[in-house]
């Protein structure tokens, strides 16, 4: 699994954070998204594909 973000689509929802804390986490200033780690294990997919389609932004794309 592959992640990437696109930061400029990021409405700082914290959807991903909540989702997946391992993975994602947001800018103190304004919230938008933070990629933590681009290619996690695969204990975090499905937490990983739950932030992904919660995000309203549609912002996180991921590549299996």
């Amino acid at each position: 699994m592959k992640i990437t973000v696109d930061q400029d689509k990021c409405v700082s929802s914290g959807q991903c954070a909540l989702n997946a804390g391992d993975v994602f986490d947001q800018r103190d200033d304004d919230g938008v998204v933070v990629l933590l780690n681009a290619a996690p294990d695969g204990g975090d997919a499905d937490n990983v594909r739950k932030a992904a389609a919660a995000c309203p932004a549609l912002a996180i794309q991921i590549q299996e």
